[in-house]
């Protein structure tokens, strides 16, 4: 692996932590697991909405980063740079 495959590699690996913790801080919906552990019970408790669009919006970053460097992993691999 070249230096520039480790680094996107690197990124990958953060990125996914990252989506993975974003995606478990979200509110949930109901009917999910969430509502299975007590997340049912403090539904009108929970942050505000503003908190939740901001998480929104990180997470979708975060997956626009993750599927970026997928792509550029596999380009840099096709292609052996």
């Amino acid at each position: 692996m070249t230096l520039y495959q480790w680094i996107v590699a690197g990124i990958l690996v953060v990125t996914s932590l990252l989506l993975i913790m974003s995606v478990l801080l979200h509110k949930g919906k109901g009917g999910g697991l969430s509502d299975m552990f007590g997340g049912g019970v403090s539904g009108g408790l929970s942050g505000s909405s503003v908190v939740e669009r901001n998480l929104d919006r990180i997470s979708i970053v975060l997956s626009i980063i993750w599927i970026s460097c997928i792509v550029a992993l596999s380009l840099m691999y096709k292609h052996s740079i």
